[in-house]
């Protein structure tokens, strides 16, 4: 077993997105997918690196066709045993042979990102995944931001110093990853570097759940009436490029 696997098998993905600072993520995103869905009749979905089902299970709910991919075995049996229309499989989103070129029309990759720690396998996966997509079809790609783990785990857990004595952070201050370290961090260019590498054009980029990360405890804290105007802020800031590298995550969304 992997330490991915490990990971997930201990790590609830579907309580994440509905605690307010996931749910801060989840209605961006899902929102940000509406809106391309609108352009779109009988819209075909492939939801790679599904987890557990949140977001591939509340699409096929809407009435959209959709599928899933998913490493885990047992986030994948957790998605299943939903008994929703999503077709289900298990697969690694570097490897989409089982689906034929231009298969669909919106692509989600919100996850294997995360988890891939080389240039050349990210590209892989942007690739497959462009492979997969119909001509003038969307892929939105999901990635955790450099910034937001060097703040929150090397100076707020004060884990810095040990990070760059052992090569976990460079001079410049960029987290260098392994697999044993579970999560990859980017930055903007880094983001930009892989889109021309695949040949993939940007329609535009937002961060995904803005400063809900670094304030849990006051979003727990809130009454709804504020919570919702919370929301009103970030989704009406969520495009501000000032803003895209400093949140947890980034959504990239982009057209074949």
């Amino acid at each position: 077993m992997t330490e991915l696997e490990k990971y997930y098998n201990k790590f609830n993905e579907d309580k994440r997105l509905t605690r307010r600072h996931g749910q801060v993520e989840f209605i961006t995103s899902m929102r940000y997918i509406h809106k391309y869905l609108k352009e779109m009749s009988d819209a075909r979905i492939l939801d790679v690196g599904a987890g557990t089902g949140r977001y591939c299970v509340a699409l096929a709910e809407e009435g959209y066709d959709v599928t899933a991919v998913e490493l885990v075995k047992y986030n994948l049996g957790i998605l299943k045993k939903k008994g929703s229309s999503v077709k289900a499989y298990q697969g690694n989103a570097m490897k989409l042979s089982r689906f034929q070129d231009e298969s669909f029309d919106m692509i989600l990759i919100f996850g294997p990102m995360y988890h891939l720690y080389s240039f050349e396998d990210k590209l892989k996966a942007l690739r497959e995944a462009k492979r997969v997509t119909k001509a003038g079809g969307v892929i939105l790609v999901a990635y955790c931001m450099n910034e937001y783990s060097v703040l929150t785990y090397g100076f707020k857990e004060n884990n810095v110093k040990a990070c760059m004595e052992d090569g976990r952070l460079n001079s410049d201050f960029h987290c260098v990853s392994e697999e044993k370290d579970l999560y990859d961090y980017v930055r903007l260019e880094d983001i930009d570097k892989l889109n021309k590498a695949a040949c993939l054009k940007r329609i535009q980029i937002i961060s995904a759940d803005g400063p809900a990360d670094y304030i849990r405890p006051v979003l727990n804290a809130m009454d709804e009436e504020t919570f919702s105007l919370f929301m009103k802020y970030h989704l009406s800031t969520c495009e501000r490029p000032e803003l895209l590298g400093a949140g947890a995550h980034t959504l990239d969304i982009l057209r074949k």
